[in-house]
């Protein structure tokens, strides 16, 4: 007897149900309130394999109470955009970077192994069936947010038996909300986004859900979000839910763009690594993946080689750095909200997002 539990869904099953009334659709909204008219599902058992890959309606989930990814936090899930281009053509900016991010993050999660490729193009369908709720706008996109958990009916604490992956759509608006001054970071070291051996590089909504408590520590203390620290250097790792980067002039005297490395703290993003590639190919100076630490970022700031800071993710992009509280002192940095460097990278990312620009980063729906 064949084990089909190995296998990958196929895009070529996929089965298409829809809805036989569709919502009237509103103007951009804020990001994840308002989701789309279809959702795809494929579920996967240890004994079956995984299912043919289904769109369908939206509508809820029905979970066994014991499910594991609700006791356990067996999930995990991605992020990326549709943009409808000047040319009205619908586009994913690198969308097997994120397939491949999945993959790895469902391997960490002890989650079935899937075709990358099959999933994308699934997502693709997806998008087709959805495309009238792209918006046209060179700043609003429609958000995927693919999603997969456990469904094992059980309170014991094992690999999975039972797993269902899905994929829902939203609008996408601005996920900050832009001021003159920048962001401002509450930085310290009491609490930590992720720690050697964790699962701080694998997408998991337990990184998420356990940094609520230091969010809202920061608001307390007039800031916006959590600039993460590690070590008893203080490292600098992550801010929020964004990679983040330094351009300065570095201790060697040499200009630099530089972020934490990937060392298994560090989320991958789709963003830092373009952004990376991207600068390294101007060659105009260095640009590397390098530790930083709170005490370095405060000498530089007294002796005035910071040119800005900024954080980059798929939901901001790029977003400046204007404050940070530390020690309990406000360091200010260069206000930089419009510098040369964070417009010109937003400038790129945007035109090669919308098609204004070729590259072979774009995934056309």
């Amino acid at each position: 007897m064949a084990d089909n539990s190995t296998q990958s869904f196929k895009a070529a099953d996929l089965v298409i149900q829809l809805s036989p009334s569709l919502k009237a659709k509103p103007n951009v909204v804020d990001f994840g309130t308002v989701f789309t008219d279809h959702m795809l599902t494929m579920e996967w058992s240890l004994t079956e394999g995984w299912q043919a890959p289904l769109i369908r309606p939206f509508g809820n989930l029905s979970l066994h109470p014991a499910c594991s990814s609700l006791h356990y936090g067996i999930q995990l899930f991605e992020g990326l955009k549709v943009y409808r281009g000047d040319d009205n053509r619908l586009r994913l900016f690198r969308p097997m970077l994120n397939m491949k991010r999945m993959a790895n993050s469902a391997r960490r999660a002890c989650l079935p192994a899937f075709d990358e490729s099959e999933l994308l193009e699934c997502i693709r369908r997806l998008v087709e069936v959805e495309q009238d709720w792209v918006p046209v706008s060179d700043s609003d996109s429609l958000y995927i947010r693919p999603t997969f958990i456990s469904t094992e009916a059980s309170l014991g604490v094992k690999k999975p038996s039972r797993a269902l992956l899905y994929v829902i759509l939203c609008q996408a608006g601005s996920y900050f909300s832009s001021e003159a001054g920048g962001l401002s970071l509450w930085a310290d070291p009491k609490y930590v986004r992720a720690w050697k051996g964790g699962t701080g590089d694998c997408k998991m909504g337990g990184n998420y859900g356990c940094s609520l408590f230091a969010q809202y520590e920061a608001v307390d203390y007039g800031c916006q979000q959590v600039l993460w620290l590690y070590g008893e250097d203080h490292q600098i790792t992550e801010a929020g839910t964004m990679n983040i980067f330094l351009h300065w002039i570095n201790e060697d005297g040499e200009e630099e763009l530089a972020t934490p490395p990937l060392d298994g703290i560090i989320l991958p993003g789709v963003t830092r690594q373009s952004i990376l590639e991207l600068t390294r190919e101007w060659g105009e100076f260095k640009v590397a993946e390098r530790y930083l630490t709170m005490g370095q970022l405060c000498l530089a700031l007294k002796q005035q080689r910071v040119k800005a800071m900024f954080g980059s993710g798929t939901a901001c992009m790029v977003c400046p750095v204007g404050t940070i509280v530390y020690q309990g002192k406000t360091l200010n940095l260069p206000q930089h909200n419009q510098s040369p460097l964070t417009s010109r990278i937003a400038k790129e990312l945007t035109d090669i997002q919308y098609g204004r620009s070729l590259t072979d980063w774009i995934f056309l729906v």
